[in-house]
């Protein structure tokens, strides 16, 4: 809590917040004076963000904690008011990204898939509510262009991206009766660094190796800075809708137009990916199916942000032995 004399700074609670957009989101919030509550699941990995953060000037705590659980999300909440008395942005940012065919797919990443991201958005935003309506306050919904228009080989991404979208843009409808702003955040293809804590099945490499070009490649994805500063500037100001990256603009426009032309024309994208492997069993993250030389040269953007904004610190956990790091809790974006 603030003491009497000090001025009283807003708040912003961020999920998913120990590496990639989540990080640089609180950082954008940091640097226009917000103090900090930080959740991810793994607490060490939470260590570098808070170190970062408090260097800047804010004042940071830390909560290691799977928001998609009702008891988690409610203490979440509870931990803002404890803390800091108030809180005036909740930024739902927790998010998985699992890359493969669907033949590959298991219903357990369907599920996994869901309780990340749409529980890890609804819940929290249900619990701040009274809270953000005492400061007229903000939420942030990082969605993805991936609950605009499909995309191949994401399906259980996409799924529960969907889901998301609808969700933010139902509740911004209703919470604006408390005095409370809901911004849908859709950003298409980021140079975050995230590709390497992508869960991958089927080929593996092969996966990993389409979806971190894609995410590298300068005309495609969108600078992670640039993006969560728009992100931030699009909250604070009530924005109702916000999609970054030309093409996710053009994408999701097209396809509310002519959805039949999109939906030919991504299934012609698909059949140009691996095929499915039939082996099953769970998948396993990306950095696990190391990239060919000639690769790493051509997605040198993507390694670069990987290691800048804390993938490397903050690894997704490894269900195999003997293959990589075996940590606890579940990778976010």
């Amino acid at each position: 809590m603030a003491t009497p004399d000090a001025p009283v700074r807003p708040v912003a609670l961020v999920t998913g917040a120990s590496r990639g957009l989540g990080y640089l989101i609180a950082r954008e919030l940091a640097d226009r004076g917000h103090d900090l509550l930080l959740c991810a699941r793994d607490a060490e990995g939470l260590q570098p963000a808070r170190a970062d953060l408090e260097a800047r000037g804010a004042r940071v705590v830390t909560v290691a904690a799977d928001v998609g659980r009702p008891e988690a999300a409610r203490e979440l909440v509870g931990t803002a008011e404890r803390e800091f008395g108030r809180l005036d942005v909740l930024v739902a940012n927790a998010g998985i990204i699992q890359v493969g065919p669907q033949a590959d797919l298991r219903e357990e990443d369907y599920e996994q898939a869901m309780d990340v991201m749409f529980w890890g958005l609804a819940r929290p935003a249900l619990e701040a509510l009274p809270l953000l309506a005492r400061t007229g306050g903000r939420i942030l919904a990082v969605t993805s262009i991936g609950g605009k228009l499909p995309a191949p080989h994401l399906l259980p991404y996409g799924a529960a991206k969907h889901a998301a979208v609808g969700f933010a843009e139902g509740l911004r409808l209703e919470a604006g009766r408390q005095g409370v702003s809901v911004t849908v955040g859709v950003p298409g293809l980021m140079r975050t660094g995230s590709s390497r804590n992508a869960l991958v099945t089927g080929e593996a490499q092969a996966e990993r190796s389409w979806f971190t070009v894609g995410a590298s490649l300068p005309l495609v994805s969108m600078d992670a800075e640039r993006a969560a500063a728009r992100l931030v500037r699009a909250t604070l100001r009530g924005t109702p809708e916000i999609i970054l990256t030309p093409l996710a603009n053009i994408g999701s426009r097209v396809h509310a137009l002519a959805p039949s032309t999109t939906l030919r024309l991504l299934t012609a994208v698909e059949r140009l990916l691996p095929g499915p492997t039939g082996t099953g069993g769970p998948p396993r993250p990306a950095y696990t199916a190391p990239l060919p030389g000639w690769l790493r040269r051509l997605t040198g953007l993507d390694k670069a942000a990987a290691e800048r904004w804390h993938e490397h610190t903050d690894l997704a956990p490894d269900p195999g032995p003997g293959v990589g790091p075996d940590r606890t809790g579940t990778p976010r974006r």
